[in-house]
C-alpha cells in the first residue's frame, strides 16, 4: 500500500523543510493519537498513553513538543523519556503496558534531518495498514477534544536506567566481561548515557568515543556510518574489541583489536554460527543487499536463508511470518527476536560478546570461514519524482554487466527509503571488477 508520508522508517526528512516542520508534526501526532483512540476504545478505560523518547538532535525540542501538543488535542496521555536508543522505546513501551511508543529520530541521518517513528503496545514497528491509517485520519481537518479530555504529560522517571538493566539482562549471567577492554563508540547519539554503562557494569573497562552530543554533532565523524574513528581507537589504546553504534543505536558495527571493522552481515553469521554450536537454527534473514557469502555459507550449514526488502522492518516481518529468531543487515541492524523485538546495537553486541565468551575465539577467528564477496555500492542523487525505472540506458547497462557476471556476482538497483538517492549495487568476485561495473551502472542513472 502506498504512503504519502511514511517511508521504510517512520516519516524522515531535513528539519524545516515538509514534512519535518513543527505543524505538520503536531498533526501527526493529532492524526495517530485519533487512531489510537479510536483503535482502542473497546479495551482501554481513561486515555491511551504514549512514550516518546529522541535522539540528541537540537530539533529534537521542538518535535517533541509538537508531539506532545498533537497528542493530547487527541485525548492521548503522554510519558517523555528525553534522549534514548530507539529499541530502548520498543522495550519500555512493552515493558509499561503502553499504547504505543514514539522515537524522535533520523538514526544515520546527519543532525539536519529529522524523523518520527512508532511502534505498537507490542513493541513492534507499525504494520503498514496502520500508518495508512494515520495518513487518512492527516487528511481531516485537526480538532481538539473538550477541556476535560485533553491528555497530560509527565516524565518518565530513570528511562535510561530501567533500559540499562534490560539489555544487561540479555548477556548470559553465567559470563561476565571481566578482563576485556572495549572502546564504545556512541556516535555522538541516544545512547551516549547508556552504552557505556551497560558494557561497563558487566565487568569491561571501557573507553568511551563519540560521547559528548551538543546537538548538532550526531553521526559527524564517528559511529556505526564512520567506524574508523574507532578502529583508530582500538589500536592506539590496545583495547580488545571496539562497538560503534549509529545516532539511535539500533545499528552495531564491530572492531576487532587489530582494528578490522567488522559490518552487520558478517555479525549475523557469527550469531547464526555460536547458535548452531549449542541447537538447530531455523532459519536466517538478510535482505535484497546482504552479501552473496552469507547466502553460500548458510547452505553449506544447513540453514534456510531468505532475502526481505531492505529495511529492517521487512527482514523483522519476514522473521515473524516464519517463527525464525535471527535476521539482519550489512549496515548492522541486526535482530535476535528471543532478545528483543527489534534492532538493538546494545543487546547485538552483548550477543557477539557472548559468542566470543563461550567459544574462546576472537572475532577474526569465528569468522574466518565466511569470505564477504567484494561489494561496490554508489548513491546517486535524483531529482524528486524522476522515474528511474524508465530509463532504457540505464535498464540496458544493468543487463549488460548481469551477462557479464553470470553466476558469479549480483546487480541491485533500488532506490533509498529516506533520501532522494538511487542505490547502485554490484557484487563480483574482485572488487575492481564490482566498482568499474556499479560506476557504469551509476553513470547511466540520469541520461
Amino acid at each position: 500500500m502506498a504512503t504519502k508520508y511514511f517511508g521504510t522508517d517512520g516519516v524522515r526528512g531535513r528539519v524545516g523543510t515538509a514534512p519535518i516542520t513543527p505543524d505538520f508534526v503536531m498533526r501527526l501526532g493529532y492524526a495517530a493519537g485519533k487512531v489510537l483512540v479510536h483503535s482502542l476504545a473497546q479495551n482501554v478505560k481513561g486515555h491511551p498513553t504514549v512514550l516518546i523518547g529522541k535522539d540528541t538532535r537540537i530539533s529534537g525540542y521542538m518535535l517533541e513538543a509538537a508531539l506532545e501538543a498533537g497528542f493530547a488535542a487527541a485525548g492521548v496521555d503522554v510519558m517523555l523519556a528525553g534522549p534514548v536508543p530507539t529499541p530502548a522505546v520498543a522495550y519500555l513501551t512493552r515493558a509499561l503496558r503502553l499504547s504505543a511508543g514514539v522515537v524522535i529520530s533520523a538514526s544515520h541521518n546527519p543532525f539536519h534531518d529529522n524523523g518520527i517513528k512508532f511502534f505498537s503496545a507490542s513493541g513492534n514497528k507499525l504494520p503498514d495498514a496502520v500508518e495508512a491509517e494515520i495518513e487518512a485520519a492527516l487528511e481531516q481537518p485537526m480538532d481538539c477534544v473538550s477541556s476535560e479530555k485533553l491528555g497530560k504529560a509527565r516524565r518518565l522517571d530513570d528511562a535510561q536506567g530501567r533500559y540499562i538493566e534490560f539489555c544487561k539482562s540479555t548477556f548470559p549471567t553465567a559470563l561476565d566481561l571481566r578482563g576485556m577492554t572495549i572502546v564504545i563508540d556512541c556516535a555522538h547519539g541516544a545512547a551516549y548515557n547508556i552504552a557505556p554503562h551497560v558494557f561497563h557494569e558487566l565487568g569491561a573497562e571501557v573507553i568511551t568515543i563519540g560521547n559528548r552530543p551538543n546537538g548538532l554533532n550526531i553521526n559527524d565523524g564517528f559511529g556505526a556510518t564512520a567506524p574508523e574513528a574507532l578502529s583508530q581507537a582500538v589500536r592506539a589504546n590496545k583495547a580488545d574489541l571496539g562497538i560503534a553504534l549509529d545516532g539511535d543505536a539500533d545499528r552495531l558495527v564491530m572492531v576487532d583489536g587489530e582494528g578490522r571493522i567488522y559490518n552487520g552481515d558478517e555479525l549475523l553469521y557469527l550469531m547464526v554460527k555460536d547458535r548452531l554450536a549449542v541447537g538447530p537454527v531455523d532459519g536466517a534473514v538478510g535482505t535484497l543487499m546482504t552479501n552473496m557469502a552469507l547466502q553460500v555459507a548458510f547452505k553449506k550449514m544447513g540453514i534456510p536463508f531468505e532475502r526481505a526488502k531492505v529495511g529492517d522492518r521487512y527482514v523483522l516481518e519476514v522473521l515473524q511470518e516464519r517463527g525464525w529468531l535471527l535476521g539482519g543487515e550489512g549496515s548492522g541492524h541486526l535482530l535476535c527476536l528471543d532478545k528483543h523485538t527489534t534492532g538493538d546495537g546494545i543487546v547485538s553486541a552483548l550477543q557477539v560478546l557472548s559468542a566470543l565468551k563461550r567459544s574462546g575465539q576472537t572475532l577474526a577467528q569465528m569468522t574466518a570461514d565466511i569470505k564477504l564477496y567484494p561489494q561496490a555500492l554508489i548513491n546517486v542523487r535524483i531529482p524528486a519524482g524522476y522515474d528511474w525505472k524508465s530509463n532504457a540506458a540505464l535498464q540496458g547497462e544493468k543487463e549488460v554487466v548481469e551477462r557479464e557476471l553470470g553466476d558469479s556476482g549480483r546487480v541491485l538497483l533500488r532506490p533509498s527509503g529516506t533520501e532522494p538517492l538511487i542505490r547502485v549495487m554490484v557484487e563480483a568476485p574482485q572488487a575492481e571488477v564490482a566498482h568499474a561495473m556499479a560506476q557504469r551502472i551509476a553513470d547511466k542513472v540520469l541520461q
